[in-house]
């Protein structure tokens, strides 16, 4: 009898790894959002990696996890590692190459609590008046990622993630193009008023030294 269970339970084993192993070898996700801002305003909150901590929604699940950073921001060969609770595990991210203001492509390690690589891209395009931002991630699906999409696709796992974590860089990127855009009408503004005072005080010292302004000189009579 006990024979007969063990030879039951390797013919199921069996027929599990083949059907695992039928299971795509490669996964993409990918979600997409625009944004009213600038492109480079977007951009920078993704080569930047000190400023995922406005937007990622990885980074809220542990507010006090470790982050360490290295090299210079936005520069490929920068990274950001972190490490924390049960819900964001360990890893790091290392920037592989850069477009300004294009694109930013990134290896992704996770390192707890499993091991695996993939590379997360963003990409940047003009649309209307604002950004079409592009979040993907593309890998290789190892045995036991395999197995896990037996019940959960990656799609289905980190789907919802990229989606929130869109929504909240729109959030920001919008947040920033308007502080810009005030800043560029003060700016103006403090400009106009300067150049008018300049005038102003131009036409007083005309006045004081005697010397007709623009506004006071009277045309000549013609000469017979």
């Amino acid at each position: 009898m006990l024979k007969k269970i063990g030879i039951g339970l390797a013919v199921v084993i069996v027929a599990l790894v083949a059907v695992i192993a039928t299971r795509p070898a490669t996964f993409h996700v990918e979600r997409s959002t625009t944004i009213s801002a600038p492109a480079d305003i977007a951009y920078t909150q993704v080569a930047d990696f000190h400023n995922w901590k406005g937007w990622s929604p990885w980074d809220k699940l542990d507010p006090n996890q470790k982050t360490t950073f290295t090299g210079t921001p936005g520069v490929v060969g920068s990274t950001y590692a972190w490490e924390g609770n049960d819900k964001v595990g360990a890893g790091k991210m290392t920037i592989l190459a850069v477009k300004p203001n294009e694109e930013v492509q990134i290896k992704l390690d996770f390192l707890k609590p499993f091991e695996s690589t993939s590379t997360t891209t963003f990409s940047f395009k003009p649309e209307g008046q604002g950004t079409k931002v592009t979040w993907s991630m593309a890998g290789d699906n190892n045995f036991a990622a395999k197995a896990m999409q037996l019940v959960m696709s990656m799609d289905s796992m980190i789907g919802k993630d990229f989606e929130n974590g869109l929504t909240a860089m729109r959030t920001v990127s919008e947040g920033e193009a308007k502080k810009r855009a005030e800043a560029e009408a003060a700016a103006a503004k403090a400009k106009a008023e300067a150049e008018a005072k300049a005038a102003a005080e131009a036409e007083a010292a005309k006045a004081a030294e005697g010397t007709p302004s623009e506004g006071q000189k009277v045309a000549e009579p013609a000469k017979p």
